[in-house]
């Protein structure tokens, strides 16, 4: 049953004289009290419309309304009531946020458009709210499919990014999480204007050139300028272009001018992409928050206390890559051989930097077999400190 109306009166004549003007019309329901009325709701929800009387025994209509406006946001409100005075009319709008204000008795030709209107109008939100979840959920996952194909390294980094962001945001209490679990899956996006040798070295933690450091500082840009087109990530596009800031380079001013929850979460974006650095070169989660901690003033503390609280778990991927796409730190999930026969690299070694220098002259001189099956991930080490 679609579009359900509720209808809330502490007079039990009241209810019956509803369910008589409007059960062939719309499917409705009826409690007696505010807390019978929650209770229906989280059973037999989600409701269109509740229409509520103002003055009951315990919870009042405002009460009432207003908690329901916190809790099922979608559901239109309307306040049916004798006592219709203007200073319960002006609580009610203000407090429930309410869709119409009708007094009793109502004159049926004024309630049914009236319930007709908040049906149509609870269908407009969750129309608007269905076809931004699915445009955005979409788009999303077209960038995410395409940074796969394009960066698979990077790809990977992305799903542990959304973790680290994901736990770091809930310890720390932020709203709207679902914003940091995308600014941290599409953190790296502006990585596919990135040269693969680049990437190597910054996941081998080898030294950048001056012109590669400055590639590697720019490339926040280039994915937020991506992202800068998509309706209602404009959070998501501020962490994303402001994630290699450091900590002491938030001033005043951006303090005053943005959410506190958007530069908190370009600070985690900056500290997670950093510790999962470190983590890839085969530190322990311990060492390499210790190791970011001893960074004055690159990282916010306070994510940094919250790194130190939470577990994390390795995620290990398995994908078939042209000889191009392999990177420093992957790990050969079966033996890489010329096109002459000859073994090149046996099942379960890592590619290090050198390794995979001599995988591309070899593959430049002689070919080897492509794809090549290798798992990405976090190195694996039984020895590592937990």
């Amino acid at each position: 049953m679609t579009d359900k109306i509720l209808f809330v009166d502490d007079e039990a004549n009241v209810i019956q004289s509803m369910k008589r003007q409007l059960r062939k019309r719309f499917p409705m329901q009826t409690a007696l009290s505010g807390d019978e009325a929650l209770q229906k709701m989280k059973e037999e929800g989600p409701f269109a419309v509740i229409v509520s009387d103002m003055r009951m025994p315990g919870m009042d209509g405002i009460e009432l309304l207003k908690t329901v406006k916190n809790l099922y946001p979608d559901t239109v409100r309307i306040m049916l009531t004798g006592n219709a005075d203007q200073e319960t009319a002006i609580e009610a709008v203000n407090s429930g946020q309410i869709f119409r204000f009708l007094t009793k008795p109502c004159p049926t030709a004024m309630l049914i458009p009236s319930l007709a209107l908040a049906q149509r109008q609870y269908r407009l939100v969750t129309a608007e709210k269905e076809l931004l979840q699915k445009t955005l959920k979409g788009s999303i996952t077209v960038l995410s499919e395409l940074l796969s194909q394009a960066k698979p390294t990077v790809f990977s980094a992305g799903l542990r990014l959304k973790e680290y962001g994901i736990q770091v945001a809930e310890a720390l209490e932020l709203p709207n999480i679902w914003q940091i679990e995308v600014s941290a899956l599409l953190a790296q996006i502006g990585c596919i204007s990135l040269p693969t040798d680049i990437l190597n070295k910054k996941y081998a933690g080898l030294e950048l050139s001056a012109e590669e450091e400055e590639m590697w500082h720019n490339y926040p840009e280039v994915g937020a300028r991506l992202l800068d087109r998509i309706p209602r990530l404009d959070d998501v596009t501020k962490m994303i272009r402001w994630q290699q800031k450091r900590f002491d380079e938030f001033d005043k001013e951006l303090d005053k001018t943005e959410f506190e929850e958007v530069l908190t979460g370009a600070q985690i974006l900056r500290a997670a992409i950093d510790f999962d650095l470190l983590i890839f070169q085969g530190r322990s989660p311990k060492k390499a928050v210790a190791q970011l901690r001893s960074r004055p003033g690159v990282y916010n503390p306070k994510v940094l206390d919250a790194f130190a609280r939470i577990h994390f778990q390795e995620h290990v991927r398995t994908v078939s890559l042209p000889v191009h796409d392999i990177v420093v730190g992957m790990i050969a999930e079966e033996d890489i051989a010329a096109k002459n026969g000859a073994l090149i690299l046996p099942k379960g070694q890592e590619i290090t930097w050198s390794i995979l220098q001599a995988l591309y002259n070899f593959n430049r001189q002689v070919g080897i077999i492509e794809p090549i099956t290798v798992s990405i991930g976090p190195k694996n080490e039984k020895n590592r400190d937990s």
